[in-house]
């Protein structure tokens, strides 16, 4: 009874657990941090706060701390946290924290994105930025260590622009097309989607239409050249006029010319637009092929001279080779003093001379003038642009081993721009572009026939049909390597042999001056080149006393040295076997 009467006490206060501080958080993050505790707080980390994504009811980022000041956070990884908020582990990126003003960063922190409703509209209806980084951008995909920068389209022309740069700005990009296309759903058709590559940055052109399947005619006007001697050749697969030269304006020098490709692919046709260039220009042309066509008869009757054998072409680079001398010593009117040839320069006394020699390598393999045109040919080449002389052979191989020199090669590289047209196989056009390059860029593919694909060849072949017929020819079409050696693909413009090509060429032809052809005349090199081998033209006649002797020069002349002429009398004794080497070592 003594006993004071109980009295009701407060009950105490409950101690905030390390997993839920009291800290004024959110309700989403409070929840949160429910379900990171009752997963045992992984990897001893605690939840700071949870942000919801922006128009999502699912996705959120989650900012974590190492529960202990001072400790890295270790172990944490996507299927420990999808586990934690019953997501797959493909919805869950861990990122690292940045250091920011305010707030800490560091190993000690990390940042989780949990993004299961918009990983779902991801794999169903991917943006251009998405299908890029998860299907081209990728360790395995058509273009790994690249972003996309914009995608447009350009409804006019039909063609569908995809522009590129790689993460790493010091790499070059390593496109493998046919991946590229087929991760974006594109048709893989060479005929219709294309790369350029600049640097660390590339473009992806895809077409409705094969673009180069297009004709450009040639006008005068597209022809005339500029004061740099520069004119329009044809058009790249954007549109893009390409230019080529007639002359070397930063050099001071005349301009060489390489044309290489296959039969029917579009030389002789890139031959009648840059002679009706250099014609409007003012200079002369000769143009000379192993056997006569329609075609090459018919540029003969727009420019200075036009034959159609060896025995012409041998004639056409032993006058031209004299032209070098001949204009070495010719007196300028100025000063009454010779000088080296100036592209544009009024004062010179003679006309720039452009020499074509389509087949060279046949010809060059002749068995009685291969030996003269392949030696005038590599002298023409190296000394023929101070005298303003150009050589512009053709042909189907631009290697040694048929008819080039190193020293010709070369030469004709550094003044020229190289154009190569089909050579029968994208490989052989890849590996004769490569030649006329420095550094061997990536170069456009040229197929035989451009062919779209239509349907699936599986379907076909399971139904036993027959693919379609549908090839578009790419006659034209052509690699030309710039100066800075990239190689571009073009369509060069396209000259109607059937019309006239008076409306291309000038009114006049242009002809050498009257002082060189005398001096051609004084020479024995000026006169109907078709006629047939005057005696000692080439190669030295048998006199009366040693008619042996003389008939083994003539033949060993004929034969180029290689033993690709007349075969010698059969020997049948020794005698006769050393007879045969004194004649041929001239012994």
């Amino acid at each position: 009874l003594a006993a004071p009467a109980p009295q009701l006490q407060p009950a105490p206060e409950p101690t905030p657990s390390s997993a839920q501080p009291d800290d004024g958080a959110d309700q989403l993050t409070r929840q949160a941090r429910m379900l990171w505790e009752r997963a045992g707080m992984p990897a001893r980390t605690h939840i700071v706060k949870a942000t919801r994504h922006p128009g999502m009811r699912y996705d959120l980022t989650l900012l974590v701390r190492a529960t202990e000041t001072g400790r890295p956070i270790t172990g944490l990884s996507p299927e420990i946290v999808g586990a934690a908020f019953g997501v797959d582990a493909s919805d869950v990126t861990l990122e690292a924290v940045a250091i920011q003003p305010g707030r800490q960063g560091g190993p000690g922190w990390m940042e989780a994105s949990i993004t299961p409703q918009a990983n779902a509209r991801r794999r169903t209806k991917p943006t251009d930025a998405e299908r890029w980084v998860d299907r081209v951008a990728g360790p395995k995909g058509g273009a790994p260590g690249s972003e996309l920068v914009h995608q447009t389209r350009d409804n006019e022309r039909g063609v569908t622009f995809y522009r590129a740069k790689m993460t790493d700005s010091t790499e070059s990009p390593r496109i493998d097309l046919p991946k590229v296309c087929r991760a974006l759903g594109l048709p893989e058709d060479d005929s219709c989607v294309f790369v350029l590559i600049d640097g660390s940055e590339f473009l992806i052109s895809a077409f409705d239409t094969p673009p180069l399947s297009a004709i450009f005619p040639a006008t005068r006007e597209l022809l005339t050249p500029d004061a740099k001697g520069m004119y329009v050749c044809g058009f790249t697969i954007t549109g893009q006029p390409v230019k080529t030269m007639v002359y070397q304006h930063d050099k001071n020098a005349p301009a060489h010319g390489l044309t290489l490709g296959v039969s029917r692919s579009g030389k002789t046709q890139f031959f009648a637009i840059n002679m009706a260039a250099q014609s409007l220009d003012g200079q002369v042309v000769w143009l000379s092929t192993v056997r006569k066509d329609e075609k090459t008869t018919v540029l003969g009757r727009y420019i200075d001279r036009q034959g159609s054998n060896a025995l012409w072409m041998a004639r056409s680079l032993r006058a031209a080779k004299a032209l070098c001398e001949i204009r070495a010593e010719m007196p300028w009117p100025h000063d009454g003093q010779p000088h080296d040839y100036k592209p544009g320069d009024t004062r010179c006394p003679y006309r720039q001379l452009n020499v074509y020699a389509d087949e060279f390598m046949t010809a060059a393999q002749d068995s009685n003038f291969g030996e003269f045109i392949q030696k005038d040919g590599e002298d023409l080449t190296v000394t023929g642009l101070k005298y303003g002389i150009g050589f512009n052979p053709a042909g189907q191989s631009p290697f040694a081993h048929n008819g080039f020199s190193t020293e010709m090669k070369d030469n004709l590289r550094q003044n020229s721009r190289p154009v190569i047209f089909n050579m029968g196989s994208p490989g052989a056009t890849r590996k004769a572009a490569e030649g006329t390059m420095e550094n061997a860029f990536d170069v456009p593919t040229i197929p035989a026939r451009y062919s779209r694909s239509e349907g699936s060849a599986i379907e076909r072949a399971m139904r036993g049909e027959a693919d379609p017929e549908n090839g578009v020819s790419t006659g034209g079409v052509a690699v030309i390597v710039l100066d800075n050696g990239r190689a571009v693909l073009m369509r060069s413009l396209y000259a109607d042999f059937d019309t006239d090509l008076s409306e291309l060429f000038p009114e006049e032809v242009n002809r050498l001056t009257d002082y060189e052809i005398s001096e051609l005349n004084k020479r024995g090199l000026w006169f109907d080149w078709n006629e047939p081998v005057r005696p000692g033209e080439f190669w030295p006649e048998p006199d009366e006393h040693d008619e042996d002797e003389g008939r083994s020069r003539q033949r060993a002349g004929r034969s180029g040295g290689k033993g690709g002429g007349r075969h010698s009398e059969q020997v049948t004794s020794p005698h006769q076997a050393l007879e045969a080497i004194k004649s041929l070592t001239d012994a």
